[in-house]
Order: structure tokens, then sequence, then C-alpha cells
């Protein structure tokens, strides 16, 4: 199948990765070409330009920053929305409010096109290996029009409703992980008089009914952090958590709640951030928590 991609990003990268490996024959686009061009090695065909990514496929998947980039890449010069788009459905992934993808699902179809969104939750690991959890929101038909490509994807799909209510879900099941890096941080510093090994302690702590699966597949990263004061592998940095985070606050007050929780949360990665910390993995929440915590 010829499928688009724009946007290939880690985890966009992950998903063209996994995409050549499954025999597809994939065009991609990114701002930045020249970061893409290790997947141009790989097999992917790079396109000057979001429109010419539509011409040459048949499903179109975007995985963007945010709404301004959704914007710009849909709706800008040559993008997605200025060719035809008859016969082609769009699958847009990007971690956005359920109020951007339900406008743009509107000018899609208003195009001829198809459109889901399907947000995931996952990383660059299981977006190469197949194995991210796809969030769909979007009408029956043309879900069912792309579910063979969405398994060869995803571990497990969740249909959930109309457009919009998978970015309801990935906003939520996103919050408490994002929070729980700051509560692991506060933890730690508990525990500083105790002078355990950093090792022995992140394994004791995720052996207990306070951690979530992450801290098992992290603690050994975050340990060695801890030891070393250098930051391990990135793979969803402490700005695009930022991002999320607010995207998550804003989402609240439009339904009519303040969430005061992440709002702390957003607090810390903000001061992290400003320290210097933007670019490391959201887990280096806890490294950097405990660095800047008594300047």
């Amino acid at each position: 199948m010829k499928i688009g991609l724009v946007g290939t990003g880690r985890l966009g990268g992950g998903i063209v990765e996994r995409l050549l490996s499954v025999g597809h024959e994939v065009f991609i686009w990114n701002r930045s070409p020249e970061k893409a061009h290790h997947l141009v090695e790989l097999g992917a065909i790079l396109m000057a330009s979001p429109a010419k990514v539509v011409d040459a496929s048949e499903i179109i998947l975007s995985v963007l920053t945010d709404a301004d980039a959704i914007d710009a890449t849909y709706s800008g010069p040559n993008g997605i929305l200025s060719v035809n788009l008859k016969d082609k459905v769009c699958i847009e992934m990007s971690t956005v409010r359920p109020e951007t993808q339900i406008a743009l699902a509107a000018k899609v179809i208003a195009a001829g096109g198809g459109f889901v969104e399907c947000p995931v939750s996952g990383t660059v690991m299981p977006a190469k290996e197949g194995t991210l959890f796809g969030l769909v929101g979007g009408d029956a038909l043309s879900v069912e029009k792309v579910m063979p490509l969405l398994q060869q994807m995803c571990r497990r799909i969740e249909h959930v409703g109309a457009v919009g209510s998978g970015s309801s879900l990935k906003l939520a099941i996103n919050l408490p992980l994002l929070v729980y890096w700051e509560a692991l941080a506060e933890a730690i510093a508990l525990t500083q008089p105790i002078g355990l090994d950093p090792e022995r302690l992140l394994d004791i702590l995720a052996d207990t009914s306070g951690a979530p699966n992450a801290l098992k597949a992290r603690g050994p990263k975050i340990a060695a952090a801890l030891k070393s004061g250098k930051p391990g592998a990135t793979f969803f940095n402490i700005d695009s958590v930022r991002k999320d985070l607010r995207t998550m606050v804003e989402e609240g007050k439009s339904l009519g709640y303040t969430l005061p929780v992440t709002q702390a949360a957003l607090a810390s990665y903000d001061r992290s951030s400003e320290a210097g910390y933007g670019a490391c993995d959201g887990s280096e929440l806890v490294t950097s928590w405990l660095a800047i915590a008594k300047k």
C-alpha cells in the first residue's frame, strides 16, 4: 500500500520504520528535511511538500507537534488540504485538544477525504515494533477502511467514539504518568537520609503498589542518571511534556474544571526547562527536580 506520513519526529519516524518493515511504500515530509535522511536510507521517499505526499499516497498519517503545526501542515501553502482528497483517508495522530481534531475533520471531509483520529499511547520502540495503543475517533466506515493499517501499527486499538473522543482519552491517559514523575522526585527526596544506592531504591519502589508500569521500564535509566548526573536517552522530552500538560489544563478549563495537580506538575516541568533540561526525557524530571529543588 502507498502510505504517506507527515511529521517524522521520534514517534513519526518510528512509525515510518514499522511501515517499511511490513512492506508498505512510504512517502514522507518533514518541516526539517535533513532530520528525515535516515528514513530515506531505510527506503522512505522524501517529498517536497505535504501536498506531494497526498498525491502519492492512499492513506496519509500526520504526527505533529501541536495545533499550530497541524494548521500549517494541512491549511498552509502546499498543505494537505490544497489538493484533491477524494478516495483518500487522513489519520491524524497528534496529541492535541479534541476541538482541534473536530475542526480539522470538518475541513478534510469538506475537501472530499475521510478522516480518522488515532493518537497513540507508546513511544519510539513500540512505534518501531508495531505495539502502540491506538485511541481511535471517527465514523465507522472510515475507521473500517484504515483498520488493517492500524493493526499493523498497534497491539491494541480502541474505537471510542466520534472524532474528538480519541484525543480526550489520550489526554486522560497521559496525565497520571506525567504527574507521576513529579511525585517520584518528591518521594526520592524523602529517602535521602537513608543513603540507598539509586538502583536498589528504584528497584524497591518499582515493586510496590504505588509504581506505574513505566517505572519498571524507566527505573534503571533514572537510577543511572541519579548516579552519574548525566541524562540518558530521550524518548519524549520535557518540553513536549510541558506542551501536553498545558493542553490538559486548557481542556479542563473548557469543561469547567481546574486541574490543580496537573498545574503544579506543569510548574515543576517549567522550572526544569528553564534550568536547561528541556531536551531531556520527561522521566529526567526526577533528576532535574532533585538538582534544582534546594536552589
